[in-house]
């Protein structure tokens, strides 16, 4: 997924629109699916490897965005049974597996395409729609096979049991946000759903006496008006946070299962440098938010508001600090030194998105031969160690296609702006170079090159400057001291 959610409206023929068609023919982005790939996703489709479990009668539900249809995940929850309280989380995640067969057509595309690509004006997916956003797709009403993880937590919202196991589902809702937020708030929330709250708050509590991190970063709409276009924030919902913790809760259950059986796949990531810290720290004094030397990380970003423009722009940045993030995977029992993730503080493994990201196939199918006192496919095994690269070349084209995407909207943003002068802060030099650099805008959220002084970029200081180049055909946004 996207670390920064960018969409973008207006006609088809608009510049920016423009822009982005050329932006993916420049980086030869695969859109369309060969010949024998889509006709083996509508075999699959029609005639897909059906697991014996039946679990059709849990009233699951999805939450997602109101135009999404590739549904990865539907929950249920509810409280056990017993005087000791606690609750039952059912989780079904889309099987990819049970309709893509090893080697095959559809398994090669998979592989060479990695992840889904988001562009501010649509999606390059990973598998075709015939599965993606049809079959494999967890669509209210509709019966399809599933990965379901039962997990039950204690009072406290600890995980005490975990059980995963493949079993036919049919989801009863497809629920979105401002909808679930509205029910919960007013109290017309059925338990299934208002118990969302419940848990959510509860393992929100956990995150932060582990020291773990969620950062809560903001969608960005890109507006047309009379020919300019205008930034807002969409800052997520409580809901949206309780949604991801039932995902998180799933990331970390599999990633012990894993480590359990001595055969895995974790998504790691080591504490990060003193500079990007530094770098971060920098972008806090552009943006204007305060932030003491003896305030942890952490807790800066868990009292920002979404709601506030300049703490949605810094939550933006904070997501560089999971730069460094990758896959380790182990086998034969030979557990890795590193198997957590810094932002999670903890073990923690990709496994809640097979539509849209390959990897979590191959956690789910691990995790379920390990709960199943089963042996590894030979498939699985076949691919693990490949894993961590693909996946590596996948995430450095997506994050490529996210920063072209960034900077062709900063400078359609900016584009009627040319001449004009800005407060910023120096936020980089170039080493070697030191009149050349990046700075953060105060307003706009922008961050850019700057370069053509005769003078030393003071670092971390503020600095007037003037817009001398932003064009979207170009992705180019520059400014000089001013």
């Amino acid at each position: 997924m996207p670390r920064r959610h960018l969409h973008v409206t207006g006609a088809a023929e608009a510049p920016l629109r423009v822009a982005l068609r050329d932006l993916r023919m420049k980086l030869d982005v695969p859109e369309a699916f060969p010949a024998d790939v889509l006709a083996e996703a509508e075999r699959a489709a029609a005639e897909p490897r059906l697991p014996e479990h039946d679990a059709t009668d849990i009233p699951l539900f999805t939450i997602d965005p109101p135009t999404s249809v590739d549904l990865d995940q539907a929950m249920h929850l509810a409280r056990r049974d017993g005087g000791g309280g606690g609750f039952r989380v059912r989780y079904a995640i889309a099987d990819v597996a049970a309709y893509v067969t090893p080697t095959g057509p559809l398994d090669a595309e998979a592989h060479r395409r990695v992840t889904t690509l988001y562009f501010p004006d649509e999606k390059i997916p990973l598998h075709p729609t015939a599965l993606s956003e049809g079959a494999a797709s967890l669509l209210p009403g509709q019966t399809c096979p599933a990965v379901l993880w039962t997990i039950d937590l204690d009072a406290d919202g600890r995980a005490e049991r975990t059980d995963v196991r493949r079993a036919l589902v049919r989801s009863r809702a497809k629920l979105d946000y401002d909808g679930v937020q509205k029910a919960i708030d007013d109290g017309t929330a059925e338990e299934p759903l208002a118990l969302l709250r419940d848990i959510g708050k509860l393992r929100e509590q956990l995150e932060v006496d582990r020291g773990g991190i969620s950062l809560n970063v903001p969608e960005q709409e890109i507006v047309e008006r009379s020919g300019r276009y205008e930034l807002a924030f969409r800052a997520p919902l409580p809901a949206d946070g309780w949604n991801a913790q039932i995902s998180l809760l799933t990331g970390m259950a599999a990633a012990e299962i894993m480590i359990g059986s001595g055969t895995g796949v974790l998504r790691t990531l080591p504490t990060a440098p003193d500079g990007a810290v530094g770098r971060l720290r920098r972008t806090a004094e552009a943006l204007r938010i305060d932030w003491p030397h003896h305030v942890p990380y952490a807790e800066l970003v868990r009292s920002l508001d979404p709601r506030k423009p300049h703490h949605a722009a810094f939550l933006q940045e904070c997501t560089t600090l999971l730069r460094g993030a990758g896959y380790t995977v182990f086998s034969g029992g030979a557990v890795p030194e590193l198997t957590t993730h810094a932002a999670v503080a903890a073990p923690y493994a990709h496994c809640t998105a097979p539509l849209r990201r390959l990897v979590d196939r191959y956690a789910s199918e691990l995790c379920v031969a390990a709960c199943a006192g089963a042996g590894v496919p030979q498939w699985v095994l076949g691919a693990l160690d490949a894993l961590p690269k693909e996946m590596a070349d996948g995430t450095r084209r997506g994050n490529t296609v996210e920063r072209a995407c960034v900077d062709i909207v900063e400078a359609a943003l900016l584009k009627e702006r040319v001449g004009e002068i800005f407060d910023a802060v120096v936020v980089d030099v170039k080493e070697g170079e030191p009149a050349v650099g990046t700075v953060q805008l105060t307003d706009p959220a922008v961050v850019a090159r700057i370069e053509g002084g005769a003078a030393k970029l003071p670092l971390g200081e503020r600095l007037r400057v003037r817009l001398t180049q932003a064009d979207p055909g170009t992705a180019t946004v520059q400014f000089a001291p001013a």
